[in-house]
């Protein structure tokens, strides 16, 4: 278990939009600091957008530069493709209180149907720009939107099979705080797709197309356990003697997601996810007919994640 390693950690600052890989990172109980803090929701619904709608999503890229002298810890920056026309612009890393009191807080915000509602504030740019983030993002998606940040009501998610009495919380994500996912997974996905070039439109391109780890959009990823090991783990520790525990809760049910390209913003008529449903799915007692890539975790408490660092595994899922 001690060849086990991080390879890469992933912070998606903009739920749906492209992730940022950094060396190493901080974490809650609510996930990598910065990831999913933002979405971007439907101004006439309240609902908030992905990927799995507009997929062109993932070709928006927000950069966190960090300023200690900041009054806001530094910006985060959003840009989008040159062919978009949409300007670029700036918004607080970690807006005060001072700069939340004059935004908009919306108290209605869906993420699913059957789930409490979240709420959210309306972003303002840092510049004195006519344009407020709001338009420019409306412009990119053909229709009324706003980019709003994670107001402060506590967001309980959902107990697992595994582990009823859940107690945890998170911000915009889908719904657990971290994904981990090991490399050697896509290398094992990528074996299953050769031979079935040629059907089930699965387009010549994929005789040696490499399927990147950033279509099932984790935040850590491993190296060194073998395909899917995470399949087996019940909780980790990530780095030093004494670091905390991080309970894998459930794997993840994967959609359609995967499929969309995260450097063209196609979405592929059947890869992944027409692989993967035929080896990957039934893992899950209680969504047997989807498939399962990576698992949903929860830390424990606060802590920070490297590159290189060390997984140790601490139980193993008994059968």
């Amino acid at each position: 278990m001690s060849s086990i390693k991080v390879s890469k950690i992933l912070i998606h600052p903009i739920k749906s939009c492209r992730g940022t890989s950094v060396p190493s990172a901080r974490y809650t109980p609510q996930g990598l600091e910065n990831d999913r803090k933002w979405a971007v929701m439907d101004a006439v619904t309240n609902r908030i957008i992905t990927a799995r709608e507009v997929s062109k999503m993932v070709l928006i890229t927000p950069r966190i530069e960090s300023d200690e002298a900041s009054p806001y810890g530094g910006q985060l920056n959003v840009s989008f493709p040159e062919d978009s026309g949409c300007e670029s612009f700036s918004i607080p890393l970690h807006p005060d209180d001072a700069c939340l009191e004059s935004w908009s807080i919306l108290p209605e915000i869906t993420i699913w149907p059957t789930h409490a509602p979240l709420d959210g504030y309306i972003c303002q740019s840092l510049s004195d720009s006519p344009t407020a983030p709001s338009d420019i993002l409306s412009q990119y998606f053909g229709k009324p939107v706003h980019l709003i940040y994670k107001g402060p009501r506590r967001r309980v998610i959902d107990a697992t099979t595994a582990f009823p009495e859940l107690n945890a919380t998170a911000l915009y994500q889908d719904m657990y705080p971290l994904l981990i996912l090991s490399e050697e997974s896509m290398q094992e996905i990528e074996h299953e797709i050769r031979p079935k070039v040629g059907t089930q439109g699965i387009t010549e391109g994929w005789r040696d197309g490499k399927v990147a780890i950033e279509r099932f959009r984790p935040n850590i990823v491993l190296t060194g356990g073998g395909p899917f090991a995470e399949d087996d783990w019940e909780d980790i520790s990530i780095g030093p003697e004494g670091a905390p525990k991080i309970t894998l809760v459930s794997k993840c049910t994967r959609c359609l997601l995967p499929n969309v390209s995260p450097e063209t913003g196609e979405r592929d008529e059947a890869v992944p996810f027409k692989v993967i449903m035929k080896f990957r799915a039934g893992l899950d007692p209680e969504q047997k007919f989807k498939a399962c890539v990576g698992c949903n975790a929860v830390p424990e408490a606060d802590g920070i994640v490297s590159v290189g660092d060390v997984v140790r595994v601490g139980k193993m899922i008994e059968d």
